[in-house]
Order: C-alpha cells, then structure tokens, then sequence
C-alpha cells in the first residue's frame, strides 16, 4: 500500500488523496508561476509541512511532559528562488501558550528542531524559526 495517490486534473491542479485514511486536498500552480493560486502550491505544501511536523513532534514530546499545546499556532512564509526555480527559505513563527517551565521549553523546541521533516529539506534551505511562548 503507497502513502498518496496524486492526480493531475488540468489547468495546472492535482488531487491528492492519503490512502489510509482518505483524507484529500488539492494544489494549484501559484499565480507567479502561471496558476491561479486558488489552493495550496506543491512549495507551499512542503513549507508548511515543516511547521505540521515540527508541531506534531513537539506535542509528542508534550504529552511526555505532560504540557499541553493545545491552541498552539505556526506562521508560515515560504520564499522562493530562482534558476533553479525553488524553496530558498523557510520562516516559522510559533505562538505557543504560557505557563511552560523554561527547561520544557527548551525540550520542546528541540524535539521541534529534530522533526523528520527539517532533516529531509536540502540543507540549502534557510529554516527561520521563532518560539514564541506566551
């Protein structure tokens, strides 16, 4: 059984489905680079499943320590480059609640820095990231 099942429908958009679950969503091309911008682009998917895996590692950790994250947010901006067209840099700004002692914190941000996504990216890629605890 693969992970997904992508289909190109045209005008510059595929439809993704996650085999296990069913779970779909779709992309567009972005508007500065022929597409209508209407969905997520295939960058903007990887940008922010650096902040989805970064997240999911961290409450992880989270229950372990028993802090709970829940209501935490991740802003993504993702930047691209040129010739090759790509990723060039990925910023993050966290916003993640109160009350979490100065050593989970830092637990925290660590198992976040460690997610299996953040090593899969090219190391040529500017990860950006901010921890704000409340």
């Amino acid at each position: 059984m693969g992970t997904s099942k992508v289909t190109y429908q045209g005008n510059l958009r595929t439809s993704n489905e996650h085999i296990k679950s069913g779970a779909t969503f779709i992309t567009d091309a972005p508007t500065d680079n022929n597409g209508k911008g209407a969905a997520f682009s295939p960058t903007d998917t990887v940008a922010t499943g650096l902040a989805n895996c970064m997240l999911t590692i961290m409450g992880i950790k989270a229950t372990d320590l028993a802090v709970n994250l829940e209501g935490a947010t991740a802003e993504v901006t993702k930047t691209m480059a040129a010739n090759p067209r790509r990723i060039s840099e990925i910023k993050i700004v966290f916003n993640l609640p109160g009350g979490v002692s100065e050593k989970h914190r830092a637990i925290l941000e660590n198992a976040g820095n460690t997610c299996p996504v953040h090593f899969s990216l090219h190391p040529d890629i500017k990860k950006d990231i901010t921890f704000n605890w409340k």
